[in-house]
């Protein structure tokens, strides 16, 4: 059963992101400190604008980390080895699926149905999204998000089990 955020869950989202957090449906992922660290977003937002990214990662460190492993291009690694093992790329694609059975527990939404997040099931596009997929399902459902998440952990960048509030 999913819990509603608790008020200081949303004033805390706010700070994260800088606006009104929207079509909040529950905490996904929390830091050691337990802030908000991935939410769950529902898949059709309140002005009915479609809305796939069901794991939205918020918490600014982990934010910081990716977007910095994204520009020096780990996702492009990534791709290769995707290319190369056909056990990970059979693992990557049951994480699409677990994405797609995650969110449909909120709800269907035609308009992107069978589309998951940071580009599942062929390649990595977004490490943001894997590891919100990571954090909220837990270790071993997106091989993709977990290795990042490792990459961040190996360079100080940001680790779920310390704070970095």
């Amino acid at each position: 059963m999913t819990q509603a955020p608790a008020p200081q869950d949303l004033e805390a989202l706010a700070e994260q992101l800088g606006r009104v957090p929207r079509g909040v449906v529950s905490i996904a992922a929390r830091c050691a400190c337990g802030r908000p660290a991935v939410v769950r977003t529902a898949p059709r937002l309140d002005d009915g604008t479609p809305f796939p990214t069901s794991f939205y990662l918020t918490h600014p460190a982990a934010v910081k980390g990716c977007s910095t492993l994204e520009a020096e291009h780990l996702m492009e690694e990534f791709n290769a080895e995707l290319a190369q093992d056909p056990e990970l790329a059979a693992a990557y694609a049951r994480a699409h699926e677990d994405y797609l059975a995650r969110r449909a527990e909120l709800g269907q939404v035609p308009e992107i149905e069978g589309i998951s997040a940071g580009g599942m099931p062929t390649r990595v596009k977004c490490l943001h999204a894997v590891v919100g997929h990571s954090l909220a399902a837990g270790p071993g459902v997106n091989p993709m998000g977990d290795r990042a998440l490792a990459v961040l952990a190996e360079r100080g960048m940001w680790d779920p089990e310390h704070c970095h509030c």
